[in-house]
């Protein structure tokens, strides 16, 4: 079999700044080679099996040698395997990417270049500077900002006579210098820069200035790499242009503790909205395996008058059973279905069905309010659901009529976020964390351990509606606020508010 190499820009930080064919070869990859400034978020896109090998190099640390990352990069394609080399911004844009294909070529092997959007369009863009404008800058020139040797390095005296815009990458560490040849080779010390850190990430830091003053502004700042260094009148427009920044979650850390098969719908909110969510999930979900209780109940359909879901991983869990089964929504013509929650309705438009029944407010108290009316003693209800689920449902509709609640998964603990999460409390830069359900309040607690429960001092805990924020309670800890609306976006509307009301 035939391998291959992708070489494929990764663009800048913001995730959805990859391009489709670029997240097309990564979820087919056999081995990605990946650098330090990809989002990881990418890595998750791996399908199950690939081997993921970190490549990275900062300043006088390289990982892997560029000759070793070239050989392996051949080695796999020789083995049969589809190879992705991913890099931040532009494989071509100062990536080595031609050195790579070049090595590819003389081996033999197979290779394909993606482009990506390079830190230094892209970088600039989300700071608020245009590299171009018509009235400030016809042409921009981009140079590496690593200058071993600062007097041949770069021909200072050409490069300080453009007009255009001058883009210096990864040269934060010899900012000092650049600032001085530019000056020294004539030009003008009131001429605007900016260094831009992080850029298009939710933590990106922008210090601007002139020529003169930019370096002591950095300093002050604590800016380190990545940075990229921006000199020309562009800069002025940022107070107009810098639209990034001024996003309602910009700045803010957001910690998610819902399972992570369920997490990536509220972490691409937070990320649409400039926000930084940090996946911490408490809980994951094993579905009950050899579940004879539910097949048992999926044969007798037909004997049920009501299926009640609770959730959305009840209702996938469910359909995936009755496909096993060689059954489709076509089971259900007897039966009216009943939901709580609008996402648990959505998943079951998945299937063909809309639901029969689904209260205004999303809990289990307004179900049985609105059921007890339509229930007789003949009726029979099925509902499958977590086994660690709240018993107030079933055991207020069986004084009613009979229930056969049926445990279809766990909820356990989910340790491999806890790191992530200590580490995150401890350097003091979460905002928020957001709490989807009592399962995820006390998965956590377990996660964070009683002796670090100091560490949420601070930071403020947002609940999703009252069964929740009666589990935080419980613990003793204050629900900064609960969500009018029990669903995600009611979540997301809480921190933004709150935003608002800062301000």
């Amino acid at each position: 079999m035939k391998g291959k190499v992708y070489l494929v820009g990764a663009g800048p930080g913001d995730y959805k700044l990859m391009t489709l064919k670029g997240l097309e070869v990564i979820k087919k990859a056999d081995l990605i080679y990946y650098d330090r400034l990809v989002n990881p978020a990418y890595l998750k896109e791996a399908k199950e099996g690939c081997r993921l090998i970190y490549v990275g190099k900062e300043s006088s640390n390289h990982t892997l040698p560029q000759e070793e990352i070239n050989k392996t990069l051949a080695a796999g394609a020789k083995e049969g395997k589809l190879v992705v080399r991913l890099k931040g911004g532009d494989p071509y844009v100062f990536g080595r990417g031609g050195e790579e294909g070049e090595i590819l070529y003389e081996e033999g092997v197979e290779f394909e270049v993606i482009p990506g959007i390079t830190s230094a369009i892209g970088g600039l863009c989300y700071a608020g500077i245009p590299i171009t404008h018509r009235e400030y800058a016809s042409s921009f020139h981009v140079f590496t900002g690593h200058l071993k040797d600062p007097d041949r390095s770069l021909d200072w005296s050409t490069i300080s006579a453009l007009k255009g815009t001058l883009v210096f990458l990864m040269g934060v560490s010899n900012l000092q210098i650049i600032a001085e040849k530019l000056a020294e080779y004539g030009k003008d010390g009131n001429t605007p820069a900016a260094v831009i850190n992080w850029g298009t990430c939710p933590n990106q830091k922008v210090v601007t200035g002139n020529l003169e003053n930019i370096y002591e502004r950095a300093v002050e700042e604590e800016l380190q790499s990545p940075c990229l260094i921006v000199v020309g009148d562009v800069v002025s427009l940022r107070e107009k242009l810098n639209f990034f920044e001024r996003s309602p979650l910009f700045g803010k850390n957001i910690i998610v503790t819902r399972a992570r098969e369920q997490s990536s719908t509220l972490l691409q909110k937070i990320s649409e909205l400039g926000g930084n969510g940090i996946e911490v999930p408490a809980i994951k979900i094993k579905k009950v395996e050899t579940n004879e209780e539910l097949e048992e109940a999926i044969a007798n359909l037909d004997t049920y008058s009501y299926v009640i879901f609770t959730s959305v991983n009840g209702v996938d869990i469910f359909f995936e059973k009755l496909s096993e089964m060689g059954r489709d929504s076509r089971a259900l013509y007897t039966c009216r279905i009943a939901v709580i929650g609008s996402a648990t309705a959505e998943a079951l438009e998945k299937y063909g069905l809309k639901p029969d029944i689904i209260p205004k407010r999303f809990v289990s108290e307004d179900l049985v309010e609105g059921m007890k009316s339509i229930l007789g003693y003949e009726d029979r209800i099925l509902i499958p659901r977590a086994r660690e689920a709240r018993r107030y449902l079933s055991e207020e509709l069986s004084n009613i009529c009979t229930v056969n609640e049926i445990s279809t998964y766990d909820t356990v603990i989910d340790e491999s976020g806890r790191e992530s999460l200590l580490q995150s409390l401890k350097d003091g830069i979460v905002d928020y964390i957001t709490f989807t359900s009592s399962s995820t309040v006390n998965n956590f607690i377990q996660l964070l351990g009683k002796a670090n429960m100091g560490l949420l001092e601070g930071v403020k805990l947002i609940s999703i509606g009252p069964v929740t924020s009666s589990a935080l309670t419980g613990y003793g800890l204050k629900v900064y606020r609960e969500a009018e609306e029990y669903t995600i976006d009611g979540v997301i509307k809480c921190i933004t508010e709150d935003k608002i009301d800062n301000c």
